[in-house]
């Protein structure tokens, strides 16, 4: 009986050794300085669970080809970060090991090439008050390319009686998702800054800057004197139909027939844009019925799903625009989608909560739902999901330590993202 009981013992012991060697796996990679096309050595490399707080699980260094391996302890989704000259660089490890090769650039607090491509003021109105959303895009052609960021890598400028909400900043690239960040006071009443890295363009996405806040509004009219700290391409201002608009810099662009759109080119640096906005009115919700939806549809049809963040936006009234091309900015105005994730996050269930990262009562824009791939096989679905949900573990620890997230919230967002992530690894 005793030699049964110890056949048994070890027989279990030897299972669960195996299953541990079996769940181990290794990240190799080599991290490029594309700004000197050489390898960055002495960097470094840290495996991070998002799961546990980011807390880190192991650490190494580059060596002189730029060269790095991780073990991964476990099935966990982890991000692997790598240090640069000071500034964080994130990509997930790949699930069960595999390829870990990293791009990353030099860094400088001020490089050429940094822009604004678009700005979108958003404008509605809430219990006496105006509620604005300014989203930022920020793209950086600079030759070579290197990464702009210090600790006030991009300045703003809002109101003087503004009371600012929420902040996020998201990454260029495909996948990346927008991270709850803190808005630092910086000099003069109004201004304030993000510490943020603006990293060179991919993919032709640049980095994207979102401000919440809100001002009074006793009288329902307000002048804004809208400020830019570098040159703005294009200049949008978008508010519900029922508001009225005034501005001479400005011309009216109608992109989506739910909202009002107007247009200014060729913004100056610290030159204002005078503006007014006057009147009461809410931009339209996902549940407010099938006016915006079929509004919606019709920018499907118009400009093809898919064509945008949210999946294309309202054909424009009457005569093509010329501006087509910048369509997917006002869809996207002030819009953050958390891609396929966010139906499984539970995170502020409200449906404005899909177009603005973080915040109940954040402003959306109807949009048209980009068509579901259905050739895409079980297996990439449930990769996407994973890729997503690593994603927004991330984020979400991100908004911990910045302090935009209270104890209770994080623990039930986490405990929902938890489930979801068991799930999808289990049908892994």
């Amino acid at each position: 009986m005793k030699l049964t009981r110890v056949f048994a013992s070890t027989m279990t012991l030897s299972f669960l050794l195996a299953g541990t060697l079996a769940a181990a796996a290794t990240v190799t990679g080599t991290v490029t300085d594309k700004t000197t096309g050489k390898p960055a050595a002495g960097d470094t490399v840290v495996l991070v669970e998002p799961m546990s707080g980011m807390s880190e699980v192991a650490r190494t260094t580059t060596d002189a080809q730029g060269r790095y391996t991780l073990n991964l302890p476990g099935s966990n989704p982890y991000l692997i970060r790598v240090t640069h000259q000071g500034a964080d660089s994130f990509i997930p490890a790949p699930q069960g090991g595999g390829n870990g090769d990293m791009a990353v650039y030099d860094v400088a607090a001020k490089v050429d090439g940094v822009t604004i491509v678009e700005h979108v003021i958003g404008v509605e109105t809430d219990n006496g008050q105006l509620r604005v959303v300014e989203r930022y895009d920020l793209h950086n052609a600079s030759t070579p390319p290197r990464t702009q960021w210090s600790k006030h890598t991009f300045e703003v400028i809002l109101p003087q009686d503004a009371s600012p909400g929420e902040a996020s900043a998201q990454r260029p690239g495909a996948g990346s998702l927008p991270t709850s960040v803190k808005l630092d006071p910086d000099g003069p009443k109004g201004h304030y800054s993000f510490d943020f890295p603006i990293q060179p363009d991919e993919g032709g996405k640049g980095t994207l800057f979102t401000v919440q806040y809100e001002v009074p509004y006793g009288e329902n009219k307000y002048i804004f004197h809208s400020a830019l700290t570098l040159p703005a391409h294009l200049v949008w201002v978008v508010l519900p139909k029922s508001m009225t608009f005034s501005g001479s810099a400005f011309e009216p662009s109608p992109q989506d027939p739910s909202v009002q759109t107007f247009m200014a080119q060729n913004a100056a640096a610290d030159k204002e844009l005078e503006f007014s906005v006057s009147g009461t009115g809410a931009f339209p919700r996902e549940d407010q019925g099938s006016q915006g939806n079929q509004g919606s549809d019709a920018g499907a049809q118009g400009a093809g799903a898919g064509s945008g963040p949210g999946g294309g936006i309202g054909a424009p009234i009457n005569t093509p625009d010329p501006l087509s091309k910048y369509k997917w900015v006002i869809l996207g105005a002030l819009g953050l989608l958390l891609v396929l994730a966010a139906a499984f996050l539970l995170r502020r269930p409200l449906a404005a909560e899909g177009v603005a990262a973080g915040g109940a009562g954040a402003i959306a824009i109807p949009a048209a739902s980009a068509a579901p791939a259905a050739t895409a096989s079980p297996a990439a679905r449930n990769g996407a999901l994973l890729t997503a949900l690593k994603d927004e573990l991330f984020a979400l620890e991100s908004e911990k330590i910045a302090g935009t997230l209270d104890a209770k919230e994080y623990a039930e967002q986490k405990a929902a993202l938890e489930t979801v992530l068991r799930r999808a690894l289990r049908k892994s």
